[in-house]
């Protein structure tokens, strides 16, 4: 039928425990257990690195070209301070600025576009420019700047 503890009737205070004074224990506990993963967890996180290491081939020499790392070349907008807008290198109107990008747009893949503005020209113009870059089709715009200027916390310059 079934297996299980008989328990006594009566008895005081004593009910329900065995003769050992101590009650069986229904919990189990994890502590070890987690331990156990933790170091697991810390052994594959420490090995993982290691695992991926190529083996050392001396590659033959052949006469194909090398892939390209972009498929495009990186789009660039120039603004002088005296004024001029380059795409590239070829110098446009600013008016012909939107009509030119939208043509470009629609034979690149990529919507990258790297903005070249000068210090010296006003911000209201660069920002003019941005949106000139959105409204043609380039979301992705990257303001180019030269390493090492003067950062907010005083270092640098």
């Amino acid at each position: 039928m079934g297996a299980g503890i008989a328990k006594k009737s009566g008895g005081g205070g004593r009910r329900g425990r065995r003769r050992g004074g101590a009650a069986p224990m229904a919990d189990i506990n994890v502590t070890p257990f987690i331990d156990v993963m933790l170091v697991l967890l810390i052994i594959f996180m420490v090995a993982a690195p290691m695992l991926t290491v190529g083996v050392p081939v001396e590659l033959p020499e052949t006469a194909a070209n090398a892939l390209p790392t972009e498929q495009e070349e990186p789009l660039a907008i120039t603004m002088t301070a005296d004024g001029k807008l380059l795409i590239q290198k070829n110098e446009i109107q600013p008016g012909d600025l939107i009509q030119k990008l939208t043509a470009i747009a629609a034979e690149r893949t990529s919507d990258k576009i790297f903005l070249r503005a000068d210090g010296a020209i006003p911000y209201a113009k660069v920002a003019e420019v941005m949106g000139a870059l959105n409204k043609g089709g380039f979301n992705n715009i990257g303001l180019v700047t030269d390493a090492g200027g003067p950062s907010l916390d005083g270092s640098g310059g």
